[in-house]
């Protein structure tokens, strides 16, 4: 079924894409939704039902230093929501670049979240009929829905997600854990202010890997 959902979804996203001029793509979903492998084996799809260059990108080459993100305190949910991401990079380094009047020359990140410094990169030309998928949390948000010619969100439940993406690290897996409390319930606030269900292209349920399918278009 993941295989079947994911030709469905690659398929919709040629047919919705301008052939003229690049394409841009969101994956959004909670964190440990499966954001990154749905997108890389969705760009492995879509590279081989077109000719067309696929870019991939993710919102995290674009968090803010350390000390903006937690301005708010380092367990606010409110800051995870409103302060992690430097949108107006985002805009300026990879999105706009690509739009009508952009001169298609971009960069996929400005930021090491890790180590907390800036990312030193020239920007690098893409064909006029490239598509970027970019994937990341919080991509249906106002500031960037006008971006978007197609997108994709990946419901999961926080008692799959939590797990699933704190497994990675040997994090606490409990969403109810005071660990976890400034990630879920600001995740929690993203989907009560803006609804990405509503606003997604296709919804795909991916609380089972395996049985990744539709539920909402």
């Amino acid at each position: 079924m993941r295989e079947s959902t994911l030709l469905t979804v690659a398929n919709g996203i040629l047919s919705l894409s301008p052939e003229d001029r690049p394409a841009r793509i969101a994956v959004d979903g909670v964190d440990g939704a499966g954001k990154t492998c749905f997108s890389n084996e969705l760009a492995d799809i879509l590279k081989n039902l077109s000719v067309r260059p696929v870019i991939r990108a993710s919102v995290d080459g674009f968090h803010h230093p350390r000390h903006h993100r937690y301005q708010q305190g380092k367990f606010s949910p409110e800051g995870f929501y409103r302060d992690s991401y430097n949108y107006q990079a985002l805009k300026q380094s990879l999105l706009d670049p690509l739009s009508i009047n952009g001169d298609r020359r971009i960069v996929t990140e400005v930021f090491d979240c890790d180590a907390d410094v800036p990312i030193s990169a020239d920007p690098v030309s893409v064909p006029e009929n490239a598509l970027l998928l970019i994937d990341g949390i919080f991509l249906h948000r106002e500031t960037l829905m006008e971006y978007w010619h197609c997108s994709v969100f990946l419901h999961v439940d926080f008692e799959v997600s939590v797990p699933r993406g704190n497994a990675r690290f040997d994090l606490n897996p409990d969403p109810d854990h005071a660990s976890n409390r400034r990630y879920v319930e600001g995740q929690q606030l993203y989907l009560g202010e803006v609804a990405p269900m509503q606003k997604a292209t296709w919804v795909v349920d991916n609380n089972d890997l395996t049985q990744a399918h539709i539920v909402q278009r």
